[in-house]
């Protein structure tokens, strides 16, 4: 087992820093965001709207169709050969959904996820060839050649589900950057209050945590500065007049009174500060 721990990082590794994959991913990616760029698409394919990104539920409805179809074809033998077909064809159609979720979060990478990301959809594009291929021939009655492209393009499935989990377990896409930060629940003090100018974002530290501070109409703003989606620095970026501060990066706008995700692609709410001010000085602490 670790001699095949050490090769599949090692491939991966070498996917990683495969630059010349760039040259494909690039603009491939480009065309992503031109499709998916709109804030109802990008809200709806990232998952805004759910909480969470959308693409990873997904995955596993084709995955499992297909391998219930394969389970069918290797244990039923004839009299599930209608049924397997429905299922092949079924989880075809499921991809096609998940396929463009997974395109939109995968436009927003860069450098060595981008292009492990673009081997991932080769990989899942090859085994949706070969699953059609496979309801095609099933339809003319070829159920052994079926079965066999189906088995060929559940494996590539599996073998770009494994690189879909490096890329979240390991290289942390789509995950929320906000979730092992701490934070504190005593008051800290961060600014003076002639420091922070109208609709003008200043970056802070509280208990180790940057937070981004933003006045507003005499009332002052505090979230966490580290943008959930991707990490990006939200005190780099823009208050808009809607009363959202929007991340330099993707693009992502937060409401500065809750924190709540005003358009994706992030799925989390930014987390809240308290703030008071005292003697000239601005005090904040994580809200409970």
């Amino acid at each position: 087992m670790g001699q095949l721990r050490r090769s599949l990082h090692f491939v991966i590794g070498a996917v990683e820093g495969l630059k010349a994959l760039d040259r494909v991913s690039a603009p491939v990616a480009a065309s992503v965001k031109k499709v998916t760029g709109s804030p109802p698409v990008k809200n709806a394919l990232s998952g805004t709207w759910l909480g969470h990104q959308l693409h990873p539920a997904l995955t596993d409805v084709p995955i499992g169709l297909w391998t219930a179809a394969s389970v069918l074809d290797l244990t039923s033998g004839d009299a599930g050969s209608d049924a397997a077909r429905r299922l092949v064809g079924f989880g075809a159609l499921s991809s096609i959904p998940t396929a463009a979720a997974g395109a939109a979060d995968w436009s927003d990478s860069y450098g060595p996820e981008q292009r492990v990301g673009i081997v991932h959809a080769a990989l899942n594009s090859t085994a949706l060839v070969l699953q059609v291929s496979s309801w095609l021939v099933r339809r003319r009655g070829s159920r052994g050649v079926g079965t066999v492209l189906s088995l060929a393009g559940l494996g590539l499935t599996l073998a770009s589900a494994y690189l879909g989990g490096h890329l979240s377990l390991v290289r942390g896409v789509g995950v929320n950057h906000t979730a092992f930060q701490e934070g504190t629940e005593s008051w800290t003090d961060v600014a003076a209050d002639g420091d922070l100018a109208e609709n003008k974002p200043l970056r802070v530290e509280a208990g180790g945590v940057p937070v981004v501070l933003v006045r507003r109409g005499g009332a002052v703003h505090a979230l966490s500065a580290t943008c959930t989606h991707a990490g990006g620095p939200l005190d780099e970026g823009t208050v808009d007049e809607n009363g959202c501060v929007q991340c330099p990066w993707h693009g992502s706008r937060f409401s500065l009174a809750d924190g709540t995700v005003a358009q994706g692609p992030a799925t989390v709410s930014e987390p809240v500060w308290e703030v008071k001010s005292e003697k000239e000085r601005i005090w904040v602490r994580l809200a409970g």
